[in-house]
């Protein structure tokens, strides 16, 4: 075997596919995705957050990251629902540094994806996220019992989100402000700290009486999303922002809107979590 033979063996042998946060392995969450339900064939896929790019925005470039200025409040992770990475966010309370827009909250949006991350009057949209409550301190009586809103259905004129989920003390509610409504959609998630959960919400968003929402779960572990509640015929916008045009977009991260530093009972002062693979859909 000649010299060039042997040299060129022993550099194939030797290489490996090295993933970094610039250039992420060549595996995908598309195969990684062939275990998890199958979308509808009525449903139109419009935005996939999964940051497989490895940056903050998922190389999406109008998604709106945190204005948090802690280097903690937002940052990626290797720890993932699919694929190889997955989004971050951070809360310490008391710290100003995790303090923007007015509240504890460090968060990402769809609220300049105006073509797909929107929506409007009369629309029907599927919304999905995946999110891990990282290292979390259960509720109890020596704590305060505030929420922390981990994902929502926001609206443009400010004011109450038309929806949200709520980690409120041990449970994971999904709460309409505007019409006080608020069913439990995980009772008890103590036992999946430190887990991935799946949730999925079809929802017509309609000014009117003739919207609804159906709100699905899938734990760790679990092959198939199972339908945890719903509600017909009621108006999905909160009625209490007025316009001609009304429109929503998706939050997920960290917002703890009652959270108030040396707190009696105190308050937890640090929180965090993980999402991936947000979605939107556009049902039939």
């Amino acid at each position: 075997m000649s010299k060039l033979s042997i040299m060129l063996l022993i550099l194939s042998s030797c290489s490996k596919s090295v993933a970094t946060l610039d250039q992420p392995a060549t595996t995908s969450k598309l195969s990684a995705r062939n275990n998890l339900t199958a979308v509808a064939d009525s449903a139109t896929l419009l935005v996939d957050v999964n940051y497989e790019s490895g940056t903050k925005n998922s190389d999406i470039p109008n998604l709106t990251t945190t204005h948090a200025t802690a280097d903690s409040a937002e940052y990626v992770v290797g720890s993932s629902r699919t694929g190889n990475y997955a989004i971050a966010h951070k809360v310490v309370v008391g710290d100003s540094s995790y303090f923007s827009d007015n509240h504890w909250r460090s968060e990402a949006a769809t609220s300049q994806l105006f073509d797909d991350g929107k929506y409007y009057n009369g629309d029907e949209r599927r919304f999905e996220a995946s999110f891990l409550l990282k290292d979390w301190v259960p509720y109890t009586t020596a704590w305060a019992a505030n929420g922390a809103i981990i994902f929502q259905g926001k609206q443009n004129g400010g004011g109450n989100p038309a929806w949200y989920l709520n980690v409120k003390r041990n449970t994971i509610t999904f709460r309409l402000p505007y019409a006080n409504i608020e069913p439990k959609i995980i009772n008890d998630f103590r036992t999946y700290i430190n887990q991935w959960i799946d949730i999925r919400i079809d929802a017509k968003m309609t000014t009117d009486t003739t919207g609804y929402y159906k709100v699905y779960c899938r734990m760790q572990g679990e092959p198939d999303y199972t339908l945890k509640w719903e509600i017909n015929n009621i108006a999905t916008f909160n009625q209490a922002v007025t316009g001609p045009n009304p429109s929503g977009y998706l939050k997920w991260g960290l917002y703890l809107p009652a959270s108030q530093p040396n707190s009696t009972p105190p308050e937890v002062p640090t929180r965090i979590i993980y999402h991936d693979d947000i979605k939107i859909y556009r049902l039939h």
